[in-house]
């Protein structure tokens, strides 16, 4: 992987903060970033699970509550 010498220079200063090396500084931020956009598409799995629930839809309409999803829709976009 190749970087430009001023992007080179901002991970060395990024790493040098964390007392990291360069090396573990960019093994470290990849492997957090890509745990963090699993943990982004699993949380907006579930979120169109839960809220494709007709069941919960109704009760939500039920309780009166106006920004859920509502139950005779076959389901809305957030």
């Amino acid at each position: 992987m190749e970087f430009s010498d001023a992007e080179l220079e901002d991970l060395r200063a990024a790493a040098q903060e964390h007392g990291m090396t360069l090396k573990a500084f960019v093994r470290a931020s990849t492997t957090d970033a890509i745990a963090h956009q699993r943990m982004l598409k699993e949380a907006g799995a579930e979120f169109q699970r839960v809220f494709a629930d007709p069941e919960l839809a109704a009760a939500i309409e039920a309780a009166g509550i106006d920004d859920g999803p509502m139950a005779h829709t076959a389901g809305r976009v957030a």
